[in-house]
């Protein structure tokens, strides 16, 4: 599998996980969570800029990419978001960085708001692309999101079904997931060494269980801790900077914005000319809104 132009890669062990881990750079730390169903690779386009004003770390997630992927389990704890969070804790620990500005897009930023939740200290600066809160989302579920976010409740089906379905023909469906979430409805904005990492990914059997465990944790172990916290009125207290494509997820809920300032201290946003993949569709829409949002940090503290 190919790296991202001007980073290194290795492998990291980590307490119960090896993460694959992609880095360049240097300065303050910027750690980019990447979503379903792709891997680290799709910072491909805007992680060399970013690596110009930071240390960019990119790891795959548990059950992505080059990392390792350890199945389920009864209570889906082992792909819920707070375990995920811990890996990126733990992935900090080990780098020595007490801590760092996290930005996530899909699952990557269920996982960077349930760090800044649960461990507040470790984070600078929060952005998010694409998504709102998991119980927000189950909450907003309607005719459009159910049509338009299909993937919830099939992936979550108990296993073996959709791993199964998935496994007749996995390329085929991990192109058709890509381009019916882009604004074309094209293959065409990712880049080939990434599109050839997804499809290799999407035949991996362990990998597609964990992608099936992601959705699994989304549904049951996920959604019960966002509801807690919303119950205990627990906010975020790191500024929280949110990218949203004007034709992707979020925008189908009504004001996603507004969704966020619920969850959240101090909220911006921005919205942009995209689908769901933010980062291979618009670039330069992240670079936009990140190296602004993520650098004025750096100039409060100089």
């Amino acid at each position: 599998m190919t790296d991202i132009t001007g980073f290194t890669r290795r492998q990291i062990a980590l307490p119960g996980i090896t993460l694959s881990v992609q880095e360049a750079g240097a300065g303050r730390p910027l750690i980019l969570l990447h979503g379903f169903p792709e891997n680290g690779l799709c910072w491909a386009k805007v992680a060399p800029d970013l690596s110009q004003a930071f240390r960019v770390i990119i790891p795959d997630l548990r059950g992505y990419g080059q990392s390792d992927a350890p199945p389920d389990d009864a209570s889906h704890d082992a792909y819920s978001k707070r375990r995920m969070a811990a890996d990126i804790l733990a992935l900090m620990d080990h780098l020595c960085l007490p801590a760092a500005h996290i930005l996530g897009h899909d699952r990557g930023a269920r996982v960077a708001y349930r760090l800044a939740l649960d461990h507040p200290a470790r984070v600078l600066r929060l952005g998010i692309i694409e998504i709102a809160p998991t119980a927000e989302y189950w909450d907003a579920w309607g005719y459009d999101l159910a049509l338009s976010a299909w993937h919830w409740t099939f992936l979550a089906q108990p296993a073996p079904v959709p791993e199964r379905m998935i496994a007749a023909d996995p390329v085929a469906w991990l192109d058709h997931t890509l381009r019916g979430w882009t604004l074309a409805k094209s293959l065409d904005c990712f880049p080939p060494a990434s599109l050839a990492a997804y499809r290799l990914q999407a035949t991996d059997p362990a990998r597609i269980h964990a992608m099936c465990a992601d959705y699994r944790a989304g549904a049951t172990t996920d959604r019960a801790h966002d509801l807690a916290d919303r119950a205990a009125g627990r906010r975020i207290t790191a500024p929280l900077h949110f990218l949203w494509g004007r034709h992707g997820f979020p925008a189908r809920t009504g004001d996603p914005a507004a969704i966020w300032r619920r969850w959240a201290e101090q909220v911006t946003d921005m919205s942009c000319d995209s689908g769901h993949f933010v980062m291979e569709e618009n670039p330069q829409a992240v670079l936009d809104a990140f190296l602004p949002f993520f650098g004025s940090d750096q100039t409060a503290r100089s």
